[in-house]
């Protein structure tokens, strides 16, 4: 009889562990930590003692980022954090560098298995001052990336390929552009894709306080729930 327990209350223990919701975060400098993101990643946030950790910003540990926060809350699991400070929709840098290398629509192949997939996009493409383009939804060429409406089309479009299980929800950052903000609504409805719209984010250097980080928290749980 208690062998029989024993293995019951094993198999619900590996069930409650496979039925958790997997969720991959999809992002740039917002999202980062030092350590969590693949290695060759640059972050933004990390640690002290780290040559990439900014002083005049209040986050100073993985617990105090929004995604880290979220997960905790929802019960869900990490199924990869693929964020890379600096990182474009499409291929236009800083300095117009050529950013294809770590652009969305690069690493977009590359998310896991994930049961949701958090992408806060866009923001570096409204610092860049990329240009928008035209809205192109299918047939897109290497030039097309280099401009923002082809280049979210297209990131839109395959994540929904490359990942039908999924559900994917676009996160909007506040203070961007307005043709940035128009693009990213515009491409997320050709798409059926829920955009959330972020409000009220305190930011310091530019980047989510410890304060902010907890108001992006509770605004994508929100809007999830």
């Amino acid at each position: 009889m208690k062998k029989h327990l024993l293995l019951l209350l094993m198999l619900t223990f590996c069930a409650a562990v496979q039925a958790q919701t997997r969720v991959t975060i999809f992002g740039d400098s917002y999202s980062t930590y030092e350590g969590v993101i693949p290695s060759h990643y640059e972050p933004w946030y990390a640690p002290e003692d780290s040559r990439y950790h900014c002083k005049t910003n209040d986050v100073k540990l993985v617990e105090h980022t929004w995604w880290h926060q979220l997960i905790n809350r929802m019960g869900w699991v990490l199924e990869k954090n693929d964020s890379w400070s600096g990182s474009t929709v499409g291929y236009f840098g800083y300095g117009s560098e050529n950013y294809k290398y770590r652009s969305f629509n690069t690493r977009v192949g590359d998310l896991g298995e994930p049961d949701v997939i958090l992408c806060l996009a866009g923001t570096n493409d409204s610092w860049t001052n990329e240009k928008v383009g035209n809205y192109k939804y299918a047939n897109w060429d290497d030039n097309d990336l280099w401009y923002f409406r082809p280049a979210m089309a297209r990131l839109m479009s395959t994540m929904k390929q490359n990942y039908p299980n999924a559900r994917i929800y676009f996160i909007l950052n506040t203070e961007l552009r307005e043709e940035i903000n128009e693009s990213v609504h515009t491409v997320c409805r050709h798409y059926g894709i829920p955009c959330i719209d972020l409000h009220d984010i305190d930011k310091q250097e530019g980047h989510p306080s410890r304060k902010g980080m907890t108001a992006i928290c509770e605004q994508v749980m929100q809007a999830i729930k």
